[in-house]
């Protein structure tokens, strides 16, 4: 019985890293396209997980909530922060916008 535990733990956990994964990847495409399409650069080509939880999508099916941060650029010069939610693999907000200029 301990086994199973131990297998159905080192599971979860192996989903779990999977998943997480996948949707970084998910959002620093998305957030890519994002800033393309905005005439904006995104920079470090990355996003960084600010907040997980547990959410209802439109089907009423429990699914992670991600929040993820970014910087991004309008003019080469400044940079930006934009924010992207991730509502199980369905972008649920995209913000970019010069909502504060970072030093």
């Amino acid at each position: 019985m301990d086994f199973l535990a131990a297998f159905g733990l080192i599971a979860a956990l192996a989903w779990f890293w999977y998943d997480s994964m996948r949707a970084r990847e998910a959002a620093v495409a998305f957030g890519e396209k994002a800033c393309a399409q905005d005439g904006f650069q995104f920079l470090d080509q990355t996003v960084a997980l600010e907040s997980i939880r547990v959410a209802r999508n439109r089907h009423g099916r429990a699914v992670l909530r991600r929040t993820y941060r970014f910087e991004f650029s309008d003019d080469g010069w400044h940079r930006r922060r934009g924010c992207l939610i991730l509502l199980g693999d369905q972008v649920e907000l995209m913000r970019l916008g010069p909502l504060e200029v970072l030093h």
